[in-house]
């Protein structure tokens, strides 16, 4: 059977029913922006200009492809990542890619409420510190405490605060004849720090917290609309992953617009300016105010503040469902706090741990970088087992993806795989 066969009734050409359609999958793409995005794009923009503008047009059907795969085995299965691999995989797999997924979030949720503290200090002339925290609570405080229809409802809004870096590459002059001929024309280096900067670039557009999210907001979509994973409606499943697929191309291609404009924007005023060492989002908010103007200040820093407030309940809501659904247990945004005390109690203490950790010393400014290379080596393994899970008739039913699908997921995963490698590769050859 055509997995897409059924009648396309769901989604129409209409802007209001396309508007409809969106959800998990722009709400995910719009978090991909996060502080912690910004400041390693900045730092691509400023120290290598346009050099590496490319690898956002290579990541982009690759974003769509896995993150597609990840909403399917949501929408497919009824479980998450984490619950699929403890059903069909051995533990210890399960084990290490949680374990190393709640490192990585602990420090993105880290360095994304500094960038937002150190933001609101720009603006305000105020403590960072107590921002900083002061930030961590109330994401905690909104993700506990309110419904899942209306807290997604605010998440999608939120989406709207990315487009404040597209007024920002409108008065940055960008040469935009150079700009989009790198779209196209490599411009390689063949050094560790255009390794890494290759890996960084990949980590913070394709990464693991990301695919933890997107399955289980499908999950959650579901169940506010009461109805049944497709594994067990395959035959009017068509309507369903269509709609999947229009929210997930939606969602990547606003990610990479932004990306691509922040990447301009600094590219076009530090880099052309020889501003090269750019290590935070802040820094870069700080930075354009005498090149670019007041204006664009405003925007890039009021933008890191928007796109927080966006990532951080991401970042810890994927936590959140990655440990519950590892240990067996249920979670949901939509379930009451003294019955979900596992779920909520993993935002809480990930959130606020990330919080903390500009207390004990932590520079938040490597953290922030280093975060993304963390995503990008860990995501190529966690894709591997996404692949095998929807290529699993005992995890999909009659709902495997196609070869088609199946053939560009795989390109994803090698893509991640070599990335890491070639960076490990550079690593290891700098230290001998």
């Amino acid at each position: 059977m055509n997995r897409l066969g059924a009648p396309a009734d769901s989604v129409s050409s209409r802007p209001h029913s396309f508007l409809k359609s969106l959800g998990p999958g722009l709400i995910t793409g719009a978090a991909d922006d996060d502080p912690s995005g910004i400041g390693t794009h900045s730092q691509i923009g400023a120290e290598f200009g346009y050099g590496l503008s490319w690898t956002f047009v290579l990541s982009f059907p690759l974003m769509v492809a896995i993150q597609e795969i990840a909403a399917e085995i949501g929408c497919v299965t009824g479980a998450g990542i984490a619950r699929n691999l403890r059903r069909h995989y051995p533990r210890v797999v399960l084990w290490i890619m949680v374990s190393l997924l709640l490192i990585a979030n602990v420090i993105n949720l880290g360095a994304d409420l500094s960038a937002m503290g150190a933001a609101l200090a720009l603006l305000t002339h105020g403590d960072s510190a107590l921002y900083t925290l002061l930030f961590g609570i109330v994401c905690v405080i909104l993700e506990v405490g309110l419904s899942y229809p209306r807290y997604a409802a605010i998440l999608k809004w939120t989406t709207l605060s990315l487009f404040t870096y597209v007024a920002v590459v409108a008065v940055a002059h960008v040469p935009w004849g150079h700009a989009l001929r790198s779209l196209v024309v490599p411009e390689l280096q063949f050094n560790v720090a255009y390794a890494t900067a290759f890996v960084a670039i990949l980590g913070t557009t394709i990464s693991p917290y990301l695919f933890f999210w997107q399955a289980g907001q499908e999950i959650e979509e579901q169940h506010r609309h009461h109805v049944k994973p497709l594994c067990l409606t395959a035959s009017t499943a068509g309507p369903e992953l269509r709609r999947i697929r229009l929210d997930t191309l939606t969602g990547m291609a606003v990610s990479t617009i932004i990306s691509l404009a922040i990447v301009f924007a600094t590219a076009a005023t530090l880099h052309a300016s020889g501003v090269r060492d750019i290590t935070t989002s802040s820094q870069a908010a700080e930075a354009l105010r005498p090149i670019a103007g007041q204006f664009a200040f405003a925007m890039f820093a009021l933008g890191i503040i928007g796109t927080g407030l966006l990532a951080v309940p991401v970042l810890a809501g994927s936590a959140a469902y990655a440990v519950t659904e590892m240990t067996g247990r249920a979670g949901s945004l939509d379930a009451k706090p003294l019955s979900a005390k596992l779920f909520y109690g993993t935002i809480a203490v990930t959130t606020l741990g990330g919080a903390s950790l500009n207390t004990i010393g932590l520079d938040p400014a490597r953290a922030l970088y280093w975060a993304a290379v963390v995503n990008g080596v860990l995501a190529g393994p966690l894709m591997v087992m996404m692949m095998l899970i929807v290529r699993n008739p005992r995890a999909m039913g009659r709902l495997t993806v196609s070869r088609g699908q199946a053939a560009v997921g795989w390109c994803a995963t090698a893509v991640m795989l070599a990335g890491s490698i070639i960076f490990l590769g550079f690593t290891a050859w700098d230290v001998i």
